[in-house]
């Protein structure tokens, strides 16, 4: 009986399906099976949930998330030069492997995962950010994301206040989960080998945001106050309309501090501020 195991080097399936990565799809396969076995294996245990990949290509994490125990991947591609290769894993996946074609951004993935999801991807590198945002916006249906950024993408998922890297997706990101980055990958791991370093961060999903805040308000607020970073928030937060110095007073925030310095609970504190004005 035919297996995971039984399937071509990933290197073959490259050169058989004519897989050569093209840079507008922001595609870097990574063909080390011990490596994307790994990656599944950050995830936690898959074997009780569905499992949402994005850009599988060949399917190298493809197959380390089934090798994994994985109850059910829903892997959705753009790529369709890559659907062939993903049929072959899926023929001895024991029905465990649904393929999708379309574009990830466009995929709901709450309504067609079953709640406590976990969604484990190499992201391409040109829709990583938009999908963790959307994610973000359904955190309360996963039980976790594991998901391989550019460094330096990774690094402001997790950064804290007064680190040079501290913006908005740090500050989304960690009021609502528990961010950390459990693997790096140098660029010679990928084919072709990207200018930069990767790295794979898991988010686990809070019971509850780590401060009380509407997420589009504190986003709005966030927004404004990164827009321009190096200005006081006195200047900065003006983007929001109403009086600024009214609404840092209330919070306790001084008006010339600027944003890379508030902590995630004092974003929230203006945020239902905002709120409270209207």
């Amino acid at each position: 009986m035919t297996g995971l195991h039984d399937l071509p080097p990933l290197r073959d399936v490259i050169r058989t399906h004519g897989l050569e990565a093209r840079k507008g799809l922001g595609q870097h396969f990574l063909l080390d099976l011990n490596l994307t076995g790994r990656i599944a294996r950050e995830a936690g245990d898959l074997t009780d949930c569905d499992v949402l990949e994005v850009g599988p290509g060949p399917g190298g994490l493809t197959r380390g998330l089934l090798a994994a125990g994985a109850r059910r991947v829903v892997a959705v591609e753009k790529d369709r030069r890559c659907l062939a290769a993903l049929e072959e894993i899926r023929a001895v996946s024991d029905g465990r492997l649904e393929i999708v074609e379309g574009d990830a951004l466009g995929f709901d993935a709450a309504a067609e995962l079953a709640p406590g999801a976990r969604v484990v991807s190499n992201l391409p590198y040109n829709v990583g950010t938009p999908l963790l945002f959307g994610w973000l916006e359904r955190l309360e249906h996963f039980a976790g994301l594991t998901l391989m950024f550019q460094r330096e993408v990774a690094e402001r998922i997790v950064a804290r206040p007064g680190d040079k890297a501290y913006g908005r997706l740090a500050v989304m990101c960690g009021w609502a989960a528990d961010c950390q980055i459990v693997m790096d990958l140098p660029a010679r791991a990928f084919t072709p080998p990207p200018k930069v370093a990767s790295a794979v961060v898991n988010l686990v999903p809070l019971a509850k945001p780590r401060a009380e805040a509407d997420m589009a308000t504190l986003s709005r607020v966030v927004a404004a106050a990164f827009n321009q970073r190096r200005k006081m928030l006195r200047q900065s937060l003006k983007a929001l309309g109403g009086d600024t110095a009214v609404l840092l007073d209330s919070a306790d925030i001084d008006p010339t501090r600027r944003a890379e310095t508030l902590s995630i609970e004092e974003f929230a504190a203006l945020a239902r501020n905002v709120q409270v004005a209207g």
